[in-house]
């Protein structure tokens, strides 16, 4: 019953955002049907192009990060996307400041995103340093190397906001995104990163395997574990940097981690789970760019990642290898399991008790066992041991005749066990 409840609840906590969303959507449509619906089929059909560019590029961008988080998930480095993603303000300041002083377009996307990769493998390497000569752990070096940096950014954002041309650049952009201003230029960067990354994954797949499972290993059979090590932060510092226009800083850990998290719940091999995360990052970046493309006051990057968390409450419930649900039903298969064979073993002693079995004879000959006897033995109420023993008969291992209760072979052999 209890395991039940818990289902409706986390059904609910899912179900409630999408009822939300439909009825906004039908309130939409009530107030000038024609043009609403003709808003929703357009965009859902992909017919105007700015919706078209900023699909795809969500979309290419939930892929590759899906498919990249699958291994620092299982790397058990899925915080190293956060971390870095705070290490790229203080360069995005600083790629500004010096560009405007120099008398250049501060507004540049590549400077910027030069600079925040320029902070950003700083950061990384600072980590990876901490980690490696010194004794602090590794998410002491994660919350250390991403607070300093943001703290950091925060402190040139400030500076940046007092110049001349500082409030014009709209730096804040890259803090919460700005995937509905996104032009072709800006697709074509977060393509060619995606499928640099994509491309790169499935080429060392059998190696990233091996090192997220046993880097000892894999260094006992000559594999360069340090360049797979730092090429997969490449990876991840290449998907957060092109992520930033879309998501922001704050919220690309989101697709670094949750569609990964989310495929975990439905397979228990990485070949599938690569794949899955995949799917799941990309059906995310597409349902959320055209959720916020329908309602035009919703940003995109915060409805990608809340597509990508009811996913993940979806795949948390139904997951067919980890889910509740499954997870319940071997709970609960267990515990029946268990009290048929207390009742069983329970049966099998009190006829004991009563006489001496011959186990060559047939268990039609044992002695009956009363079932005031079992209550006594078991310590159970007797509409539990009721149950218990209906659940026993319609298995087929006792019968059930007034207030006595008899094994049956199929019974006797489980019970003698």
């Amino acid at each position: 019953m209890m395991g039940r409840r818990v289902q409706r609840f986390l059904l609910g906590l899912v179900v409630l955002p999408v009822i939300f969303l439909i009825a906004s959507a039908e309130s939409a449509c009530a107030a000038e049907p024609s043009s609403a619906w003709t808003n929703i089929v357009r965009i859902l059909s992909l017919r105007d192009y700015n919706v078209r560019v900023v699909v795809f590029g969500t979309t290419l961008l939930g892929c590759a990060a899906g498919m990249v988080g699958s291994f620092t998930l299982l790397r058990k480095r899925a915080l190293m996307g956060d971390a870095l993603s705070h290490a790229t303000l203080p360069g995005i300041c600083l790629a500004f400041i010096i560009t405007a002083n120099m008398g250049g377009s501060g507004k540049s996307l590549l400077v910027l995103l030069a600079g925040a990769t320029v902070t950003g493998l700083l950061g990384v390497g600072m980590i990876l340093t901490m980690n490696r000569f010194t004794r602090l752990k590794e998410d002491t070096a994660l919350g250390a190397v991403l607070s300093v940096f943001f703290g950091g950014g925060i402190a040139l954002l400030g500076i940046v906001q007092q110049m001349k041309s500082g409030h014009a650049a709209g730096l804040e952009s890259f803090i919460y995104g700005k995937t509905a201003s996104m032009g072709m230029a800006d697709i074509q960067l977060i393509s060619i990163a995606a499928l640099i990354c994509i491309i790169s994954a499935l080429f060392l797949f059998k190696e990233l395997k091996l090192l997220c499972f046993d880097d000892d290993f894999a260094s006992s059979r000559g594999f360069p574990v340090l360049f797979l090590d730092i090429w997969l932060m490449v990876l991840v510092v290449i998907v957060t940097i092109v992520g930033l226009q879309a998501v922001g800083l704050i919220l690309m850990v989101a697709l670094l981690i949750i569609p990964a998290a989310a495929a975990r719940f439905w397979t228990e091999k990485l070949g599938p789970m690569f794949f899955i995360s995949g799917g799941i990052g990309a059906l995310s970046g597409w349902l959320g760019a055209a959720t916020s493309a329908i309602f035009s006051r919703l940003p995109s990057g915060a409805m990608i990642v809340l597509v990508c968390t009811a996913m993940f409450g979806i795949s948390m419930i139904f997951g067919r290898k980890r889910g509740l649900v499954v997870r319940l039903n071997k709970r609960a298969k267990l515990n029946r399991s268990t009290r048929r064979q207390h009742l069983l073993r329970a049966m099998f002693e009190l006829s004991e008790q009563s006489t001496t079995i011959d186990q060559d004879n047939a268990p039609e000959t044992w002695p009956a066992v009363n079932i005031d006897d079992l209550v006594r033995k078991r310590s159970w109420s007797r509409n539990r041991l009721w149950k218990e023993i209906r659940y026993a008969q319609m298995d087929g291992l006792v019968t059930w005749v007034g207030d006595q209760v008899r094994l049956n072979k199929r019974g006797a052999l489980e019970a003698a066990r």
